[in-house]
């Protein structure tokens, strides 16, 4: 039983005091109603909700953060909603991405200004996971994360449709002439069946196996759908053992490792997951000063199978996934790959966490000796078109393409590339490299999900389905095909895709991880001299601060600024 003398709580500072500074922190809590007995010698946990009516993924989350109060009084704490930043992924322009940092230092800051003694984080699009994640890890407040869940598992017609991965085909299809208006707009009535992230395993799914595999969430958090009961108990859960953690001092310096960040690398790796998780990790793991690097995540890649058999890179969705034992048992199939030795939130073990966890679906969770893929799931590429490095998610991608030289199309924009794309006049084959530079970091900016480049029109219409793509752009976890990807530096920084010209040969050898330009040193030193200046930095607000201060796609998109482990100054009280 850990020592629960209230004296030692961060929030006594605030409220335990006899000094007229405490006086008036007290007397403003009973001026919203709150008597001694709600907080007095008790933990404080702030639940940082990230819900909004802009964000589909988080739209239960009002009623989730009554069931976490509910289990944070159940264990004798105080609970304290606190609103942060919601970054739903489908509304916000040019991309949640842009913002991820931002919610980061709001996380950091609002858990270290208040009297707070431990939090649930409530996120699940896409970038509040790593966000909020990133944050509590700086601030080193005891933490647990509370995800918002897969969505239900979708119908039209005869067919299960997948978020994302579906609108593709289907709009590919539509464009090929296959889909009519009316089915269009069927599929678009009932592709988003309910609250909660994409049922494929996309970056929001990525992102939470991840968090549970580096134990930063319960078991069974991760795959639980949105809507179902189960869910509701375990946000109830989540609070009551965030209590149980602000007595423990169970901070995520205390468990967060090298080892952890390995094992959430694992995890994403053996479930198909998206090449988003690569960048964040990364930028996780720089808050805890661990050099994270694309090597290392090629050297797992090698050595750990795909065997959750989940979209897009699979044939299942996440709600077959928690019906056939969810993350646990997936785990337990790799133990022999994992360090169970991690502690996680629950207090106990990754290895003691997982331990008897039971597939219920050898189709879904594979075995060792039937993977959906040996090994490199998502490889990392290496040549002169790409110094730091670029990524492929090659079980997503046509096995034709991943050894293949072709000519450059090369469009310098977003706009352009729209604009020039289903022109029947485009000098284009099935064998063409089809190239979009500045929408990297800097250059879009924030690095949107703009590499699953669209095919053109009439490659659509005759038969076409995949073509090998280039950008230093992201893509959706629910994308798929020949798509490298995160090529740095990227173009806006000065990186050689800048260069690139109509024409030029690139090839891309994903067994021997190569990528390479085939323009002499020369040439490419002669275009360097005549290319025009680099984009100039906005000049003003956050555009301004993040332009000045965001690092390359390697290195983790953090700002260079919140490297490093934070100093924990706590605030002084005056």
């Amino acid at each position: 039983m850990p020592d629960r003398d209230p004296t030692q709580l961060r929030s006594h500072r605030w409220f335990g005091p006899d000094d007229m500074r405490s006086f008036g922190h007290r007397s403003r809590l009973k001026a919203m109603g709150f008597d001694d007995i709600d907080y007095q010698d008790r933990p404080v946990v702030a639940i940082l909700n990230t819900w909004s009516e802009l964000n589909t993924c988080h739209s239960h989350f009002r009623n989730r953060a009554d069931e976490v109060r509910r289990g944070i009084l159940q264990s004798g704490g105080f609970p304290v909603e606190v609103p942060v930043m919601s970054l739903g992924e489908m509304l916000m322009k040019p991309t949640t991405m842009l913002y991820r940092n931002l919610l980061a230092m709001e996380v950091e800051e609002v858990l270290r200004c208040h009297p707070i003694d431990s939090a649930v984080l409530m996120g699940g699009c896409d970038k509040t996971v790593p966000a909020m994640l990133m944050g509590a890890i700086s601030a080193d407040i005891p933490s647990i994360f509370l995800p918002a869940g897969p969505m239900l598992s979708a119908r039209w017609k005869d067919v299960t449709l997948g978020s994302g991965s579906d609108v593709w085909k289907y709009w590919d299809e539509r464009l090929a002439g296959n889909l009519c208006d009316q089915d269009w707009k069927g599929i678009e009535n009932c592709i988003g069946r309910s609250a909660g992230t994409c049922m494929t395993m996309g970056t929001a799914s990525t992102m939470a196996c991840v968090t549970e595999a580096m134990g930063f969430s319960l078991p069974g958090a991760a795959a639980t759908p949105a809507v179902v009961a189960e869910h509701s108990r375990l946000a109830t859960r989540t609070g009551r053992r965030a209590v149980e953690m602000a007595w423990e001092q169970l901070k995520p310096s205390t468990f967060m490792t090298a080892e952890s960040i390995d094992n959430g690398l694992m995890t994403s790796l053996a479930i198909g997951g998206s090449t988003n998780a690569i960048v964040h990790l990364i930028a996780i793991a720089g808050r805890l000063e661990i050099d994270l690097t694309l090597e290392r995540f090629d050297e797992l890649s090698r050595v750990t199978p795909m065997i959750g058999d989940i979209r897009p890179a699979g044939r299942y969705l996440m709600e077959d996934f928690y019906n056939a034992g969810g993350l646990s048992a997936l785990l337990a199939r790799l133990t022999d790959l994992l360090n169970t030795d991690c502690t996680t939130v629950s207090g106990v073990t990754l290895g003691e966490q997982i331990r008897g966890a039971e597939v219920i679906d050898d189709q879904i969770i594979r075995t060792r000796d039937n993977p959906v893929a040996a090994s490199g799931g998502t490889c990392l590429l290496k040549g002169n078109l790409a110094p730091n490095g670029c990524v492929i998610k090659s079980v997503a991608a046509d096995p034709k393409l991943l050894s293949h030289k072709g000519p450059a199309i090369v469009f310098d924009d977003y706009p352009s590339m729209k604009e020039r794309i289903h022109d029947p006049d485009l000098d284009v084959t099935a064998d063409s490299v089809l190239i979009l530079r500045s929408a990297g970091p800097l250059g879009a900016p924030g690095f949107p999900e703009w590499g699953m480049l669209p095919l053109p029109k009439k490659l659509l219409e005759a038969g076409v389905r995949d073509m090998v793509r280039l950008s230093d752009a992201r893509m959706s976890g629910t994308s798929y095909g020949t798509c490298v990807l995160h090529i740095a530096p990227e173009s806006a920084a000065g990186g050689p895709l800048s260069l690139v010209k109509d024409g030029d040969q690139i090839e891309i050898n994903v067994p021997q991880r190569t990528i390479h330009w085939h323009v002499s040193d020369e040439e490419i030193e002669s275009r360097r001299a005549a290319a025009p200046p680099l984009k100039a930095v906005p000049d003003r607000g956050y555009s301004q601060l993040y332009a000045k201060h965001v690092t390359q796609a390697d290195q983790g998109c953090d700002f260079d600024f919140l490297a490093g482990r934070s100093p924990g100054q706590e605030p002084g009280i005056h």
